[in-house]
């Protein structure tokens, strides 16, 4: 016979802490979330991703970022000019987007993403290039007093130099050395770490390093899954519960000091 009592097996253990997380870097308006964009970010949403950061890199993306940010609430943009994009366009395109930039950023919570490449690119011209235009998305993000999130793939010491100047900059899916790392964070500045260190030996390290105050969060969404397939930012969990393990924290210690982070650099 059933008791007629209820059971007591479960009702004494705490209810489960909701992560309450915030991806500080995703391309969801990238076509490979054109068939289930709203579903994605709904999942975040249950999933603990309060707050998106959507990244545009050049005039196209700027504008699809802007409209998700004016579609959802808890999504905000930053508008960029990618080094790959520094490479293959004209001056005439350049400056079309850098001029976008200025006239859309009352719409957004940073410049970029922006920087240098040498990781895709090889040849000395087309570095020259991306150089060239990184200094003219530096100087705007210097004259709007936004913060500057770099990319800075093989680079991330050269753009450091770049941009010492500079009150605010994220450093975006960093993977350099340690050395540089040190440096970035002594001149104030934010280490952003993505889904890589779920299974990179290399990135786990510099979390064990990267001092809590200046640690953001990212999927970097459409790329980087910690699963297979494509990335997305419900996906952050993954990372919340891979740093607390190599830190010796709670996941929703991670979660929080992130968030705060993310926050504070973006003046969210």
């Amino acid at each position: 016979m059933r008791s007629s009592q209820p059971s007591t097996c479960c009702t004494n253990n705490p209810p489960m802490q909701r992560l309450m997380m915030i991806d500080s870097h995703c391309h969801l308006d990238f076509p490979r979330f054109d068939s289930d964009r709203h579903e994605v970010i709904e999942r975040a949403r249950i999933a603990g991703v309060d707050v998106i950061i959507n990244s545009g890199v050049d005039y196209k993306t700027n504008l699809s970022t802007l409209a998700l940010a004016d579609k959802y609430e808890h999504i905000h943009a930053t508008l960029g000019l990618g080094p790959g994009v520094a490479t293959s366009k004209s001056d005439e395109d350049i400056r079309r987007i850098l001029s976008q930039i200025e006239q859309n950023i009352e719409n957004a919570v940073g410049v970029g993403e922006a920087g240098l490449d040498r990781f895709h690119c090889k040849t000395e011209s087309g570095r020259a290039r991306q150089m060239e235009v990184f200094k003219k998305v530096i100087e705007i993000a210097e004259t709007v007093d936004k913060p500057l999130v770099i990319h800075g793939r093989d680079a991330e010491y050269e753009a450091l130099q770049l941009v010492r100047h500079l009150d605010n900059v994220v450093f975006h899916c960093y993977g350099g050395s340690l050395e540089t790392m040190n440096q970035i964070t002594d001149a104030g500045y934010h280490v952003s770490i993505a889904t890589l260190v779920c299974f990179s030996k290399h990135h786990q390290s510099l979390v064990k390093h990267l001092p809590l105050e200046r640690m953001i969060i990212e999927t970097d969404s459409p790329y980087l899954s910690p699963r297979k397939g494509r990335n997305e930012p419900a996906f952050l969990a993954d990372s919340v519960a891979t740093i607390a393990k190599l830190r010796g924290m709670e996941e929703a210690d991670v979660a929080q000091v992130t968030a705060q982070n993310t926050r504070r650099v973006f003046g969210l």
